[in-house]
């Protein structure tokens, strides 16, 4: 897959509202759930924290392929 193809794709997935609601309501229940452990369930908030980081590094990876593609054109629009 081209790298232009992989930007725009990666840009749609940011901006689609049906994955933007998606992952927000996954953020807010886990963040939630986090909040509301107890003391004791120190199994519960360890895996709830991991998920949480999970969530924000797929975010962070689309964000990369849009920034690397975005950058890519720069550097061949400022070689010419």
């Amino acid at each position: 897959m081209s790298n232009d193809l992989r930007e725009e794709k990666a840009k749609r997935l940011l901006n689609d509202p049906l994955l933007k609601e998606a992952f927000d309501t996954l953020e807010k229940s886990l963040y939630d759930t986090w909040c509301h452990s107890s003391v004791k369930e120190v199994d519960v908030r360890e895996q709830t924290w991991l998920s949480m980081r999970l969530l924000e590094r797929v975010r962070l990876h689309l964000s990369s392929i849009v920034e690397t593609g975005e950058m890519a054109k720069k550097v061949k629009e400022y070689r010419i």
